[in-house]
């Protein structure tokens, strides 16, 4: 059986370490974007993403640029869900859980984090690109480190379930930040540059870039790791597995029935009809994103009043972002 704490840290792991890759990720293509086109409104896009990402808006007398924008997603170390922040806790989760992750885990995050000062000093002098970059490589780095040399057992099991509720979450952001643009916006292959998608839906699709064929693909494709189907689908496998439970009525814990419902809902969605209602079908998915966490919190690590671990203090500040972005 596994501590709660730790089940804790290892699911908080998996979730920072995602929403760091993908604010990276977001982040490189909306500079790319900003830097290449004239006409755009810098001080708009830069808060729309800042919204997308779901940080705290910019003082509305502070007018923000490219420069501003990367300063506050990804390099500002007091602010709560910067890029930096959550490796930092990532870090922090990882060292009060050494016993349930291995050294090389260990290695990679605490390199990752005692290298961020370099990356951003090189990103500085030749652009953000550099750290972005930087931060991708890891997180892939951390990904196949933790595919490898832990156990997949229940460890492993809360790792990704944090880190596939987490990517449902950034996913439906990358589409929201397009759900209000024409069909025609050629915008919307944003979404896949930002999930690392591109390459993969050229090849399905025949190289038919249609705004229709990007949300089925972002939305619903079985195979696609970053689609929002694909990661219920994986959440909901390591959320059975963790239950073990058995019933004749098939009684379930609410976090696996709300993840459940939710790929029930995408696996049933008529073909052509995808972008009917897209914004609202999203949010939706989004709550329940929140939902899921508060099941998971309460029916696995939320122990007995009486209990009372020795680092609580230190978790209350890991996982503050809990509350704020989620």
């Amino acid at each position: 059986m596994m501590l709660a704490r730790n089940a804790e840290s290892l699911y908080w792991i998996g979730r920072y370490v995602e929403r760091a890759d993908d604010m990276a990720r977001i982040l490189d293509v909306a500079i790319h974007q900003l830097l290449e086109d004239a006409t755009v409104d810098v001080d708009r896009q830069a808060r729309l993403v800042i919204q997308v990402l779901g940080l705290e808006a910019p003082d509305p007398d502070e007018l923000m640029d490219v420069w501003s924008l990367t300063e506050r997603v990804a390099y500002e170390k007091d602010s709560v869900g910067s890029i930096v922040d959550l490796i930092r806790s990532a870090r922090e989760n990882a060292r009060g859980a050494r016993e349930v992750t291995s050294s090389e885990m260990w290695e990679c995050l605490n390199t990752t984090y005692n290298g961020l000062g370099d990356a951003e000093r090189r990103a500085r002098r030749l652009g953000p690109h550099e750290f972005l970059s930087y931060v991708k490589n890891r997180a892939a780095m951390f990904a196949g480190l933790a595919d490898a040399t832990l156990s997949h057992d229940d460890g492993y099991r809360y790792l990704l379930l944090g880190r596939s509720v987490e990517r449902v979450d950034m996913t439906i952001r990358m589409l929201l930040s397009r759900a209000g643009d024409r069909v025609s916006s050629p915008a919307w292959v944003s979404v896949l540059v930002s999930a690392g998608a591109h390459d993969t839906f050229l090849r399905t699709y025949r190289g038919v870039l249609d705004a229709e064929n990007i949300v089925e693909f972002m939305l619903v494709d079985r195979l696609f790791p970053r689609s929002v189907f694909h990661a219920l689908r994986v959440a909901e496998q390591n959320m059975g597995d963790l239950e073990k439970r058995t019933s004749r009525v098939g009684a379930q814990g609410e976090a696996l029935l709300l993840l459940g419902r939710a790929r029930s809902s995408l696996e049933f969605l008529e073909p052509g009809r995808l972008l009917d209602d897209l914004q609202d079908r999203l949010l939706e998915l989004q709550d329940t994103c929140r939902e899921v966490n508060e099941a998971v919190t309460a029916q696995y690590f939320h122990v007995s009043p009486y209990v009372s671990w020795a680092d609580a203090r230190v978790d209350t500040e890991d996982h503050v972002i809990e509350e704020s972005e989620l």
